[in-house]
């Protein structure tokens, strides 16, 4: 699931409020280190996502 359009879907998906999507989106960018997807996250206030960028960042 870290095909381009799978990642778009899934962001949609969780831009719309789907917590499963955005919850599975959390856990590829962690994966991938995707720290700007985590963040646009955190910004939206996904707590999840917040956390998940503050443990990548003190790593």
């Amino acid at each position: 699931m870290t095909d381009f359009d799978d990642l778009s879907a899934l962001r949609a998906r969780a831009d719309h409020g789907d917590r499963d999507a955005a919850d599975e989106l959390i856990e590829v960018a962690g994966e991938r280190g995707d720290m700007d997807e985590l963040r646009r996250l955190a910004e939206q206030g996904n707590a999840t996502a917040a956390d998940q960028l503050a443990e990548l960042t003190s790593e």
